[in-house]
């Protein structure tokens, strides 16, 4: 299944740091969010991407086209023969099929998904998320429970750390509002999704894709949120990235743990 990523944002509140690479090349440990994400999906499967590039998007290239798995894998060095011979013992990115999508400085995310429109092919259904979140939520659940609802959307719903795209949803999961108020006992968008193909019919010029575009198809019901109170965590701060490192260091990476990579299905 495909996995379309949009890792065209600033990331202004991250800091100085974003004014040189993108915020999804932020590193966690000695690779960067991206490649955390990535290792999510794959670990569940799916190693098809496609990443919507904007700000500093040679980044992202570069990093691809040029990462030595030997720097951040273990590796043997056999100098027996008569030529060294690099044996590695893990790879980062093996069976990963990427493609690399520029989709504009300015373009606002449902412009983004819209713009990879070909590369997604006649795939019925896709997964999609930001650049910048982390989750280990059973993925392969969110996916069966998108085929059971039959709806063009399904979104992780999440405890807020901090105010965002807050849900109202009905007891069965269907959602009638997202807004930006703040509340008790409330639950947010946390920004992974399972897609119907129909919602690139949804999507207008000029939209961003939680406010205009989900505002569209709440109406007909056909938005719905995976409820999961396991863990979550946006990288919208300098504290936000330096909670991440503490786990990662920790050897306590949720996102890590949740499951070994698969070899990909026909």
């Amino acid at each position: 299944m495909k996995v379309v990523i949009f890792c065209g944002g600033l990331g202004v509140r991250m800091g100085e740091e974003t004014q040189a690479i993108p915020k999804p090349m932020i590193r966690i440990g000695n690779r960067p969010i991206l490649w955390h994400i990535m290792r999510y999906y794959a670990s569940f499967g799916h190693q098809d991407f496609i990443l919507c590039l904007g700000y500093k998007g040679e980044t992202i290239k570069e990093y691809f086209l040029t990462h030595n798995e030997a720097l951040t894998n273990d590796f043997v060095l056999d100098a027996t023969g008569p030529e060294p011979r690099i044996d590695l013992l893990a790879n980062d990115t093996d069976h990963w099929r990427i493609t690399f999508a520029d989709t504009g400085l300015n373009t606002k995310v449902a412009g983004r998904l819209k713009a990879v429109e070909r590369y997604i092919g006649d795939e019925e259904v896709f997964l999609a998320t930001y650049g910048d979140g982390l989750t280990d939520a059973p993925l392969d659940d969110m996916i069966e429970t998108a085929r059971a609802r039959d709806k063009i959307a399904l979104l992780l719903s999440v405890r807020p750390p901090y105010p965002g795209h807050l849900i109202t949803a009905t007891p069965d999961g269907t959602v009638t509002r997202i807004s930006q108020t703040s509340g008790a006992d409330v639950r947010m968008n946390g920004g992974f999704f399972v897609f119907k193909h129909e919602i690139l019919d949804y999507i207008e010029p000029g939209d961003e894709l939680v406010e205009e575009t989900f505002a569209r198809l709440i109406p007909r019901g056909e938005v719905v949120g995976y409820e999961y109170d396991g863990f979550f965590a946006p990288m919208d701060t300098i504290k936000d990235r330096q909670r991440l490192e503490a786990l990662h260091e920790q050897n306590a990476a949720p996102w890590l743990v949740a499951a070994e990579p698969r070899v990909p299905t026909a």
